[in-house]
């Protein structure tokens, strides 16, 4: 099995490195800092075979530069509908594409996820789904460019993978999301005990990523927006009218 690895960079990103023990190449996804990246790397004696890029905002960007100057050999993948928006894409792909990566037999399938931005992808290679700032543990990202059913139907997609999907998204606002989620559903019993769960982890200042998708599906308001007693309860008469309402009041939230 290849080991997931989230390194911390900025306030609260992680970049993620796929490796394998006996293998010298790696994978590197959303660098948005190499210097967060090389010293890992050269500690580790690990070569990057590729770089994979969810969407354009800088701090999932801002490394592609020096670490191609460091490992010129590693191509740098990304969202086809955003190559504008991004400096250094190699090889472009979208929704459906199945991408390769020889140098670690590694395949995986490419998901379009519009909502947070417009052209955002996500790559998924069981039980392995990098989601960018798609979904979140507990969340789900912010509307920038898309529309709240755009990001609804990004979830749903994700929604139907299986149980034992480890979601390795890219920000460690896991506690903060619990709390508006206990907002939601305060006597939600597998979110208090995962609330629990995640404060011990960040006690010892341990990430809570990556998520169990099983888990999400019990704890994630945005995952459960087809619970009618959450729509009665909010007065909205859909998944998709619920899911806007929930994304607005988040984006006012203060704990």
């Amino acid at each position: 099995m290849p080991e997931l690895i989230p390194l911390p960079a900025f306030n609260d990103n992680y970049i993620w490195v796929l490796t394998e023990q006996h293998n010298p190449y790696c994978l590197v996804v959303d660098p948005g800092d190499a210097e967060a990246v090389i010293p890992f790397l050269q500690q580790q004696q690990k070569i990057p075979a590729a770089i994979l890029i969810t969407h354009h905002h800088a701090d999932h960007t801002g490394g592609i530069r020096q670490l191609k100057q460091h490992y010129p050999a590693c191509r740098i993948i990304g969202p086809a509908a955003e190559e504008s928006r991004i400096q250094g894409l190699e090889q472009l792909v979208s929704g459906g594409d199945l991408l390769s990566v020889p140098e670690l037999n590694w395949q995986c399938q490419v998901f379009d996820l519009p909502g947070h931005t417009a052209g955002h992808i996500g790559f998924y290679s069981a039980p392995v789904l990098f989601c960018g700032d798609t979904l979140f543990s507990v969340g789900c990202g912010r509307l920038f460019e898309g529309t709240a059913e755009q990001l609804y139907q990004s979830l749903q997609s994700l929604a139907a993978l299986p149980d034992d999907t480890l979601i390795c998204c890219t920000h460690e606002y896991t506690l903060a999301n619990i709390a508006f989620a206990l907002s939601i559903e305060p006597d939600n019993s597998d979110l208090q005990l995962h609330l629990k769960h995640c404060q011990q982890k960040r006690q010892l200042s341990e990430p809570t990523l990556p998520a169990l998708l099983a888990t999400e599906r019990k704890v994630n308001p945005f995952l459960r927006c087809e619970n009618s007693r959450l729509q009665r309860k909010f007065n909205q008469n859909s998944a998709l009218a619920l899911f806007t309402y929930l994304r607005q009041a988040k984006d006012q939230f203060k704990s």
